[in-house]
Order: structure tokens, then C-alpha cells, then sequence
């Protein structure tokens, strides 16, 4: 169902236009001025890079991330969303001029004259934007923002299809106008899902870590994100692309110590968002490939009482004999898709269907190693009770032993299917003897069941 847009957007977007626009050519042009005054301008160049063809006909995809910047206020349904889009914006233009500042470098190639009308577009474009400003490529972080925009609003094909490519020819037309070094391109691309990224967050449910074991997890994280710095730039060439999985560690570092499990940005359709897919990719591979190592003796739920089943997070094929998923991982992705009708939700957690077979889905992200608060395990003992009677339900975390256990022994106290917490963790024991329920998992379950 789409979402009625708000009044005023149009003149909201007019005036963010007016702001960011002469900021943008300010910013630019006097970062460019001040660095080719420099002495201290260096390049970063691969060999294979003289191989790379200039087409000139790509300056028309080049130029037109203008107009699509322009554009993208048109597509906002929200002031929210029309002000977090233009934040984002101003965000990476920050973070790249900055870049421009305390990294100089300075494009090496000598373009060919050129005429005709991509001469002339060559012309204008170089009357303002010089060789000296290049890592991060302001113009791909642009690009990855106007991306996401675009591929959130446009659905319907072939129009999307047709988005995609645009946008992927814009961004290949960096490097085939000769405006750019490869270099450019992954650190644009960074800057620019750093900067959806921090905007997509939901700031009012980040807070400074009360629980010491998620300054450890952080601090733990943190390290191993400087030590692949350290090594990325003493390898230089081809082992910079270590500073990949570098900030991928360093985000969910920052994920246990500030934002919670909200840093992931998994959403109620089971997915993370594109700006977490992308920047945690490294982490994301090594954390599935630990749940299925950690599990492949052992990869089938088991069933604890009346149709509810414990598991890790499942392949498509592994989901598709349930009626419904209640999820507890908040770091990896959950194959669900489709929202269900709001009067098939009620006041619990929000439930997902997906066309075939009908299944129902409900988030209840909780960090990994973390015992779950007891606010999150009382929504998923709900949801757990709620859905099981559409059919079969798994609940389920990464290894299926530890976060999702902890949910379902919440379930068995709170409608009182067990007397104690002993008696569920023996009901739950039993049907999956691996779970693990350490002293900071009892205690929060104990106050749970303390409730009246």
C-alpha cells in the first residue's frame, strides 16, 4: 500500500535545494582553489589503470547525477524522510571535502582534446571542477545516496530496471571520462553508505552501553578493526581493500557500544538495509559462515511444545515448512518478505506474510552474546504465542542455542506452560540439549517471571 505523501514537500525540497546547491559549488570550488596551491599533492594510481578507454559519450551519464539531484526531492513521502535525504547529502559533502583537505591527491592522466558536443561538455565541466580533488569521489558518494533514494521509491517495471543501469552507467563514467582513479570509486562508495547509513540509524533508540559485556564485545571488535588498518596500509596496493572489512568491524563495534541491535538496520521484512548489506558485507560472510559451521551437525529445528521449534536462522529452503518465524538475530538476514494485514498483527510485534507459502514474521533483533532486556523478551513471547497458531513456527537466532532459547523460556513462563525457569530450561534441554542459558540469561528470565 503506498504511503500518502505529505503536504508542502515540493516547497521543502525548493529550499533545501536552495541551501545545498550554493553550499555544494562554495565547499567544491574553494577546496579545489586551496589545493592546487599545494606542494604536497600526491596521486594513487594502479598500473592496470593505463588500460583504462576514455569514452567520451559518457560525460552525458557523468553529468546527469545534476538533474537526478535534483530530482531526488521530488521523491520523498515525509518530511522525515525529505530532511534525513538531505542531511545524508550535506553529510557526505562534509566528509568528502574534508577528505579532499587532508588527502590531497591529484588526477595524472592528460585527456585528449576533444570537440563536438562532448567537447564542449568536457569544457564546461572542467571551468569548475579540477584534477585535484579525488579519494573520496564526492560524485560516487552522491551517486550511492541518489541510488538508494531512487531504488527505495522505484518499484514498477521496467522502469526499475532501467533506474539500475543509469545509475550503474553513471557511476562506471567516472572512470571512462578520466575524471577519477580507481581509488576513488570504493572510497566514494564508502563515504556514501557511511553517510545512509548514520542517517538511516534511529538516533533516539541509541544510547552509551550499560552493560559491560558489550564495551568487551565493542573493545574486542575495535581491535581487530585497527589491526586490519594496520595492515591494510603497510601492504598498500591491493591489500587496502582490507579496509573493507576494517570498517565493517568498526561499525559493529560501534553497534555494541552505541547504537544497539538498531545499528544492523534489519527490517520488519527480515532484510538489512542496503547501506548495512553493503558496509558490513565482510562481517556478514564471516558471521554466517560461524553459524552454519557451528551448526552443520546439528542444521534441523527441534521442537519444544505445541508446534514452537527452536533453530538457527534458516535457508529458504530450511524456512519454508513453517507457518510463521519469530527472529531474535539482528545481525544477519531472515528469508521472509511481505506485509501481512494490520488487523492479523495486534499489539505485539509486526507480522510479515509472504505470498507462497503464507508465512507470518515477526523482528525481535537482539545482539549477539547479549542476554535479550526483558521489554524485547516479553514482545517475542507474545508474538511467539500469538503466531504459533497459524501453524508450525521456528523461533530462531544465529545458532538457535542461546538468544532465541532465551525467548522461547519466556514464552513457556509467561503463559505459564512451565512453573520456574528450571522447568522450562529442562523442557527446552530436551528437546535441544546445545542451548546455552548462562547466569545473565537466567537473571533477566527470573525477573520476567517475577512479573506480575
Amino acid at each position: 500500500m503506498t504511503t500518502a505523501r505529505e503536504p508542502g514537500l515540493i516547497r521543502r525540497g525548493v529550499l533545501w535545494l536552495l541551501l545545498l546547491g550554493p553550499l555544494f559549488f562554495l565547499s567544491y570550488g574553494l577546496a579545489n582553489s586551496y589545493t592546487a596551491g599545494r606542494s604536497d599533492i600526491g596521486s594513487l594510481v594502479f598500473a592496470w589503470e593505463s588500460h583504462m578507454p576514455l569514452w567520451p559519450w559518457t560525460i552525458i551519464p557523468y553529468w546527469s547525477i545534476d538533474l537526478l539531484y535534483g530530482l531526488s526531492f521530488l521523491l520523498p513521502r515525509t518530511r522525515q524522510e525529505m530532511d534525513r535525504h538531505a542531511l545524508t547529502l550535506l553529510t557526505a559533502q562534509v566528509l568528502c571535502v574534508s577528505g579532499f583537505l587532508l588527502w590531497p591527491l591529484r588526477f595524472t592522466f592528460e585527456r585528449p582534446e576533444l570537440g563536438g558536443l562532448f567537447g564542449w561538455l568536457f569544457d564546461v565541466l572542467m571551468g569548475f571542477d579540477k584534477p585535484y580533488n579525488q579519494a573520496p569521489s564526492l560524485h560516487i558518494a552522491l551517486l550511492v545516496i541518489i541510488w538508494t533514494l531512487f531504488a527505495r521509491h522505484v518499484q514498477r517495471q521496467p522502469w526499475r530496471w532501467l533506474m539500475h543501469g543509469w545509475m550503474a552507467l553513471i557511476g562506471v563514467s567516472v572512470l571512462t571520462t578520466w575524471q577519477h582513479h580507481f581509488i576513488d570509486v570504493p572510497t566514494g562508495a564508502l563515504a556514501g553508505f557511511v553517510c545512509v547509513w548514520l542517517w538511516g540509524n534511529r538516533w533516539r533508540e541509541a544510547g552509551i552501553a550499560r552493560v559491560a559485556k558489550r564495551w568487551w564485545v565493542a573493545l574486542c571488535y575495535a581491535v581487530g578493526s585497527s589491526l586490519l588498518t594496520t595492515v591494510a596500509f603497510i601492504a598498500g596496493g591491493a591489500g587496502l581493500w582490507l579496509l573493507w572489512p576494517a570498517t565493517s568491524l568498526l561499525l559493529v563495534a560501534l553497534n555494541y557500544a552505541v547504537m544497539g541491535s538498531g545499528g544492523f538496520q534489519k527490517n520488519a521484512h527480515g532484510r538489512l538495509s542496503s547501506a548495512s548489506s553493503w558496509l558490513l558485507a565482510p562481517y556478514l560472510v564471516g558471521a554466517w559462515i560461524n553459524s552454519r559451521l557451528w551448526t552443520w551437525r546439528h542444521p534441523q529445528a527441534d521442537e519444544v511444545c505445541d508446534g514452537v521449534f527452536l533453530g538457527r536462522i534458516p535457508w529458504r529452503n530450511e524456512a519454508a515448512p513453517f507457518a510463521a518465524i519469530v527472529d531474535l538475530c539482528a545481525e544477519l538476514p531472515c528469508p521472509v518478505s511481505k506485509q501481512v494485514p494490520t488487523e492479523l498483527v495486534g499489539a505485539g510485534l509486526p507480522a510479515i506474510a509472504s505470498e507462497q507459502p503464507k508465512q507470518f514474521y515477526s523482528a525481535a533483533p537482539t545482539l549477539d552474546l547479549i542476554p535479550p532486556d526483558s521489554h524485547l523478551l516479553q514482545q517475542a513471547a507474545e508474538a511467539i504465542e500469538r503466531l504459533r497458531r497459524q501453524g508450525p513456527l521456528l523461533v530462531c537466532c544465529a545458532l538457535g542455542y542461546s538468544r532465541s532459547a532465551c525467548a522461547v523460556a519466556a514464552w513457556l513462563l509467561l503463559t505459564g506452560r512451565c512453573k520456574d525457569l528450571d522447568d522450562a530450561e529442562r523442557l527446552i534441554r530436551q528437546a535441544r540439549p546445545g542451548i546455552v542459558l548462562r547466569p545473565a540469561h537466567r537473571h533477566v528470565l527470573q525477573q520476567l517471571g517475577a512479573q506480575p
